[in-house]
C-alpha cells in the first residue's frame, strides 16, 4: 500500500461513489485481488439503494461527559443513541452500530466513519458478528475512517467477522490519530460455519484486510495487510494457520510511554495443550503495539483479546473493563 490519502475525505468519497456504476469505480481496481469479481449480481446492482450503507459518528466532550454530537446514516446502516453504561468511564459513550440488513450480501459497499474530538472517549462496537455470505456475482467492501483528536481515546471493538464459503469480502481501515491520542482497534475473524459443513471451514474465496494510520499532518506511522485466498494460498500450513481456526488482529494507537507499559505487562504466550497463542510487538514509528492472536475456538480468541484490552484501558484511562454480557 502507498501512502494513505487524507483519511478526513475516504468515507465521504465511498458515500458519494457507492451508488455509481461498477464501471465508473476507478478505486476499485486498484484492489487486484477483486479485479476477477467485478461482474454485476442479477438480483440487484451493486452499491444500489439499499446496499450502500454509511454512518457517521462524531463524538465531543461537553460538561465532563462524552456525547454523540454528529450522527449521519444510510440503509443498512443505523445507530441509535449512545449509552453511558460503562461504571468504571462514566463519561465514556457507548454506541452499538446496527445493519438492518443482519448481513453483508454481495455487491454491498459499507461506509464507517468515526470522529472523536478532544477529550472524548467513546467505546464502539456492533450489535453481533458481521456475517459475509456467498457469492456467485461481484463482491462486497467495507471501508473505515477514523478520526482520533489530541487526548481522544476511542475502543473499535466489534464483534467477530464470520465469512462464508465462496465469499468474496475486502476491509480497508484508515486511521488519523493525534500524538496524545489512543485507540484500541480489532478484528477477531472465524474461518467460516466450519460446523455446518467440511468445506465452509476457509472456504472464502478472497478476504482482503487493509489497514493504515497516520497523525493529523499526513505523515504515514504504519501499513498492514491481510490477504486471505484459500484456493491459491493454502492456510492449513506452518507458518500461517496450521491447526488453529481463529484469529485476531489487534492495534494500539497510543504514545510511546504508554505503549510501553502495556508491552511489559503482556509479552507472548503459547499454550499447545488448550491451542491459543498470542503475542505483542511494537508498530513502527512508536505508533503502538500490534497484538495477534490464534485459536482453535472463538471463545479463547475473545478471552486473549479482553485481557489485552483490560490491560490497555487500565494503562490509558486507569480504568477496569466492564464485566462480559453473558448474551455475547
Amino acid at each position: 500500500m502507498g501512502a494513505a490519502e487524507p483519511a478526513a475525505s475516504l468515507a465521504a468519497t465511498v458515500a458519494a461513489s457507492v451508488a455509481a456504476p461498477v464501471a465508473d469505480r476507478a478505486s476499485e481496481a486498484a484492489l487486484a485481488e477483486l479485479a476477477a469479481y467485478g461482474d454485476e449480481p442479477p438480483q440487484m446492482r451493486s452499491g444500489a439503494v439499499g446496499k450502500s450503507g454509511f454512518l457517521r459518528l462524531g463524538f465531543e466532550r461537553r460538561d465532563g461527559t462524552t456525547i454523540l454530537a454528529d450522527l449521519d446514516s444510510r440503509t443498512p446502516y443505523l445507530a441509535q443513541r449512545a449509552l453511558h453504561c460503562d461504571e468504571a468511564l462514566p463519561d465514556m459513550a457507548w454506541l452499538f452500530v446496527i445493519t438492518t440488513a443482519g448481513c453483508v450480501l454481495q455487491g454491498d459497499r459499507m461506509a464507517l466513519e468515526v470522529t472523536v474530538g478532544p477529550g472524548a472517549r467513546a467505546h464502539v462496537t456492533t450489535q453481533s458478528a458481521t456475517k459475509v455470505h456467498a457469492m456467485d456475482a461481484n463482491h462486497a467492501r467495507q471501508t473505515q475512517a477514523f478520526h482520533l483528536a489530541d487526548g481522544a481515546y476511542l475502543e473499535y471493538l466489534p464483534d467477530p467477522l464470520i465469512p462464508h464459503r465462496g465469499s468474496r469480502f475486502a476491509s480497508e481501515t484508515r486511521i488519523t490519530v493525534a500524538p496524545t491520542a489512543s485507540m484500541i482497534c480489532a478484528e477477531i475473524v472465524q474461518p467460516g460455519r466450519k460446523h455446518h459443513r467440511a468445506d465452509e471451514s476457509f472456504g472464502m474465496t478472497v478476504l482482503s484486510l487493509a489497514t493504515s494510520a497516520a497523525r493529523p499532518d499526513g505523515r504515514v506511522l504504519f501499513n498492514e495487510k491481510l490477504l486471505i485466498e484459500p484456493l491459491q494460498h493454502p492456510v492449513r500450513q506452518a507458518g500461517v494457520m496450521d491447526g488453529y481456526d481463529v484469529f485476531a488482529n489487534v492495534l494500539l494507537c497510543t504514545p510511546k510511554a504508554t505503549a510501553d507499559r502495556v508491552h511489559a505487562r503482556v509479552g507472548a504466550e503459547v499454550d499447545r495443550e488448550r491451542g491459543v497463542a498470542s503475542g505483542a510487538c511494537r508498530l513502527p514509528n512508536d505508533a503502538g503495539l500490534v497484538y495477534k492472536v490464534v485459536g482453535r475456538e472463538t471463545e479463547q480468541v475473545k478471552a486473549r483479546v479482553r485481557e489485552f484490552w483490560a490491560v490497555a484501558r487500565e494503562e490509558i484511562a486507569g480504568a477496569a473493563i466492564p464485566g462480559g454480557f453473558y448474551w455475547r
